[in-house]
């Protein structure tokens, strides 16, 4: 068997004899930076690879090395009996599950089974972030209750990372309109997704919102600034480093929405220092004045990838209307 599964944590505990066979952990962020529907080509691997180094601090050689290896591997499918995607509800999650799925239907399986674990919520566990949260113990009541990925969840997933890829977001938007029950936490994780356009309103999508609101609020600290907004949009599975990303960026420019005190930088691709950890975001005149109201995108422009669509310039071509919970076409 192989077991392909959504982070390093998750493959630690199901090798505590939770499964047999070998796992193959999915290393990827298709959350963050511009994302193509054939991310396996050479020159699109090496667009992300130099997006995810300048933004996240992600060596560049280091995502080309373990992106081809995942796919070598991915392209062995054929010597195992049984292969078990083991994912989650999330939009982290999701964009995997999507990827991989888009990739199978167009692979004939011959032999090979295909199967799917996808859980949005576990008993006893309050609020459900993801599988690396069960121990091996939890994880183990879940072995063997995947399902043989069927020919509808094929087709949805792979429409779904076509959408997501294209570079007309109103692909994705027509398609979260329609039935998407074959793969039940579509709809959720790609309207979340959604919402991290510009808004109609000040010109930031619900991260930056959201943080301003919590600075405002009174908490200053990015490590419980990233606690409180991961747990309130947990739905998108946002990492440390994708929110080390958002917050540099309100940061800088000419016009910055945030001043982070105590320290030089954000850690990047490294663990948080000591003086990370005790620094302090405080909120510009900006700040308070988008806050407010004020349209952020107008004064400051945007250059900001959301799947396959790339926003750029003082003018966004696509923006978020909260009360609508849709997308506004802003190019005429």
């Amino acid at each position: 068997m192989l077991h392909i599964v959504n982070g390093d944590a998750v493959a630690k505990t199901l090798q505590q004899g939770v499964v047999q066979g070998d796992i193959l952990v999915w290393r990827e962020v298709y959350p963050e930076g511009p994302v193509f529907r054939e991310a396996a080509e050479p020159s699109h691997r090496s667009v992300r690879a130099k997006y995810l180094e300048k933004a996240m601090g992600i060596p560049e050689e280091d995502f080309i090395r373990s992106s081809e290896a995942q796919e070598l591997q991915l392209a062995r499918f054929r010597e195992y009996e049984d292969i078990v995607l083991w994912f989650e509800h999330d939009l982290f999650d999701q964009t995997m599950l999507s990827y991989l799925l888009h990739w199978f239907a167009r692979q004939s399986l011959g032999q090979t089974r295909l199967h799917l674990l996808c859980i949005g919520d576990y008993p006893g566990v309050g609020l459900f972030r993801g599988l690396g949260q069960l121990s091996a113990s939890q994880l183990k009541t879940l072995s063997g209750t995947w399902h043989a990925v069927r020919e509808d969840e094929l087709k949805l997933g792979s429409a779904v990372w076509e959408a997501y890829t294209s570079p007309d977001p109103k692909d994705l938007q027509k398609l979260l309109r329609e039935d998407t029950s074959a793969l039940p936490f579509v709809k959720e994780a790609f309207g979340l997704h959604l919402s991290r356009y510009p808004s109609t309103d000040n010109g930031l999508g619900i991260i930056e919102q959201l943080t301003l609101e919590h600075i405002d609020s009174g908490i200053g600290s990015p490590i419980e600034l990233f606690r409180q907004i991961g747990n309130q949009l947990h739905g998108l599975g946002m990492g440390d480093l994708q929110y080390w990303h958002v917050l540099s960026s309100m940061c800088e420019g000419k016009s910055p929405l945030l001043k982070l005190e105590g320290t030089k930088a954000f850690p990047g691709f490294i663990q948080p220092s000591a003086d990370f950890q005790a620094s302090r975001l405080v909120m510009t005149e900006w700040g308070t004045r988008v806050l407010r109201g004020e349209d952020h995108v107008e004064r400051c422009g945007i250059d900001r990838w959301y799947g396959g669509v790339h926003l750029l310039g003082r003018r966004a071509a696509w923006r978020w209307d909260v009360e609508a919970k849709a997308l506004v076409d802003c190019r005429e």
